[in-house]
């Protein structure tokens, strides 16, 4: 697991979101569905060299939401407990 700050760039602004962990490192360009249940488009992924954060994160992470006519916007909806997790994991 990475613990990483996502970082919201909204027009000329870059906006702290919070900090979360992934178990896969996104890459630019790809899609990802945050804690807020939306897509954001990953504008870049920038890690720390030769500096050990005392808040655990590793990488910040720019993204911008994802343009409404996305096929990702097709996900919304998908109850990641239910549909994504193990069923031995799921306290339900």
């Amino acid at each position: 697991m990475y613990k990483v700050l996502i970082v919201l760039h909204d027009g000329e602004d870059y906006i702290r979101m919070n900090k979360v962990y992934v178990e896969n490192m996104p890459v630019k360009g790809q899609y990802i569905i945050h804690s807020d249940g939306l897509p954001y488009y990953v504008e870049e992924v920038t890690s720390f060299v030769g500096y050990v954060s005392s808040k655990g994160a590793t990488t910040i992470i720019v993204v911008h939401p994802a343009d409404k006519d996305a096929a990702v916007n097709n996900l919304y909806g998908m109850s990641i407990e239910n549909d994504l997790d193990d069923p031995e994991y799921n306290e339900h």
